[in-house]
């Protein structure tokens, strides 16, 4: 099982039709499992991987 490092939770709202009815839905953040180089699971969210890639290849 992975940890879960990431503090981003699911957006919720209402769902609004032409006639106006609402009804609930979710946004749930784009979580994935990333392995780091000590081999250990952790879930990030899709953007902060992407900006830990970035700070890799400003470092190198």
């Amino acid at each position: 099982m992975a940890k879960k490092v990431t503090s981003k939770k699911p957006l919720s709202g209402n769902s609004r039709s032409h006639a106006l009815n609402a009804t609930k839905k979710q946004q749930k953040p784009n979580l994935q499992v990333v392995r780091l180089e000590d081999g250990t699971k952790i879930r990030l969210s899709a953007r902060e991987i992407r900006n830990l890639r970035k700070q890799e290849t400003k470092l190198a």
